[in-house]
């Protein structure tokens, strides 16, 4: 079992530089990774950053962490500037990108405000088509592609990834949603959520989807399994009691997760610097 903390970058985390100095206190402190949120803007007014600025503040700040977005909704970005801006930050972290893709929700109104497609299964097909172009350029080979959604003449796309065969990719879903997982099963990672944000899904629900996933995969590659969650760090009794049931339901990393409207920011820096639970 592997150990993240996960912050929005929005409200009190709209600074690059505190995002910098959190994720310095989390290796500090014997974290494995550090993960940001993916937002243009939230439901109610306030400071977002830009997530790619914070990750290259963030990679300056650390040495040995992993870091990275999760996730990314891979509609609002166009797929060539999401493998420059991934190729990049994976040279400037010297290969500590993790990156975490999904297809968003209008949750926030990220989508209606900026008459984005609301269709999920519009969503899904540029998904699709927008990895296939991420991985075509990110190869450094001559790549073209002719989709519904992305069209790309003959290029290539240098440097390559430092990190080979290249940058790992996980993908987000809501159980019991399957075709998210079948996705996901293709690539290096699952981040399942819940359909309630404030809710974390139970360890018999984490078993399902391994087992699910196991079905779904067409390699014995290692594959990450990710349970996001709250332990209060203080009690290490407690922390097991939380995440042992999870590492026995095959998850591979922890996920220690924050709601910046139910927890201040004192509160997560003070966590944070005590370090990951252990199992």
């Amino acid at each position: 079992m592997r150990y993240a903390f996960d912050t929005p970058q929005f409200g009190p985390y709209a600074n690059p530089k505190l995002l910098a100095e959190l994720a310095r206190d989390a290796e500090d402190a014997g974290w494995d990774a550090v993960f940001i949120w993916d937002h243009i803007q939230v439901g109610w007014p306030d400071p977002v950053a830009d997530p790619w600025i914070a990750l290259a503040a963030m990679a300056i700040a650390t040495k040995r962490i992993l870091l990275g977005p999760l996730v990314t909704p891979l509609f609002r970005r166009k797929p060539w500037k999401l493998a420059r801006e991934t190729v990049t930050l994976d040279h400037l972290s010297d290969g500590r990108l993790v990156l975490g893709v999904g297809l968003g929700t209008d949750v926030f109104k990220e989508i209606s405000t900026f008459d984005g497609p609301l269709d999920d299964k519009m969503r899904a097909a540029m998904f699709e088509e927008g990895l296939t172009v991420l991985l075509g350029l990110w190869s450094g080979e001559t790549f073209s592609f002719d989709g519904k959604h992305y069209k790309v003449r003959e290029t290539q796309f240098l440097p390559v990834p430092v990190q080979k065969p290249r940058i790992p990719i996980w993908v987000a879903g809501s159980w019991p949603h399957k075709p998210p997982f079948r996705r996901a099963a293709r690539f290096d990672g699952v981040v399942p959520v819940s359909t309630d944000i404030e809710k974390s899904l139970a360890p018999d629900d984490l078993r399902a989807i391994v087992v699910f996933i196991k079905s779904q995969r067409n390699s014995d590659a290692p594959f990450d399994v990710v349970q996001s969650g709250e332990t209060p760090g203080d009690n290490p009794e407690q922390d097991r009691e939380i995440v042992a049931p999870y590492a026995e339901a095959g998850a591979t990393w922890w996920l220690e997760g924050i709601l910046p409207w139910k927890t201040p920011l004192e509160k997560v820096r003070a966590r944070i610097r005590k370090g990951p639970p252990r199992v």
